[in-house]
């Protein structure tokens, strides 16, 4: 019997090491040489070194001068620890109610009738860091008057941030909303009130 066992223990243990150990260290270190911005996170860091977020990670904008990014309904918001969509089926009322009361603000504040799915609808993860360049647009109005800009600045610096789909196809376009930000401070700092 233990001429039976003992193959299948050593073979266990042999690929445990192999493919559990082995594997995982070799393409760990080979995307860190090969891709060390993306194997580090995508971390985005200002002119002193501070990291300010990721390229991949959704965080909440909520001033008027910033774009703002898709819902979420991971945690209390851009939770990374807690990433995951409401589990809100769609003939749930309770979404139903907070769709139409979303979309009720954001025609009030926008004046445009049509919104933009991703305006109102989480994504899957709740950390999508890409909005549509059509929720962006819609925000220019807004970003413009609290940067003192025109909305046409605005509107020129979300073009300049549109990706297109991965490999032309995959995806859709879209507008990653941290990069977008540092490109309107950086373009179109908020104007400071005038001292009396």
């Amino acid at each position: 019997m233990l001429s039976e066992i003992r193959p299948a223990l050593i073979s266990t243990v042999l690929f445990t090491l192999l493919l559990g150990l082995g594997y995982p260290l070799v393409v760990t270190g080979i995307s860190g040489l090969a891709f060390p911005y993306q194997a580090n996170g995508s971390l985005v860091r200002d002119a002193s070194g501070q990291v300010v977020g990721s390229a991949l990670i959704a965080q909440a904008f909520a001033k008027d001068e910033y774009l703002h990014p898709r819902p979420s309904a991971a945690g209390n918001g851009y939770d990374a620890t807690s990433s995951g969509g409401s589990n809100l089926g769609p003939q749930d009322p309770a979404l139903a109610k907070r769709i139409a009361g979303d979309a009720a603000a954001l025609r009030a504040s926008t004046g445009h009738p049509e919104i933009p799915d991703d305006a109102i609808t989480t994504s899957g993860s709740g950390l999508d860091p890409d909005i549509s360049p059509a929720y962006a647009l819609l925000q220019a109005d807004r970003i413009a008057k609290a940067r003192g800009a025109t909305s046409a600045a605005v509107q020129q610096i979300v073009s300049q941030h549109v990706e297109a789909p991965f490999l032309g196809f995959i995806g859709q376009p879209h507008v990653n909303v941290l990069m977008t930000n540092r490109a309107l401070d950086a373009s179109l700092p908020k104007a400071q009130p005038k001292a009396a």
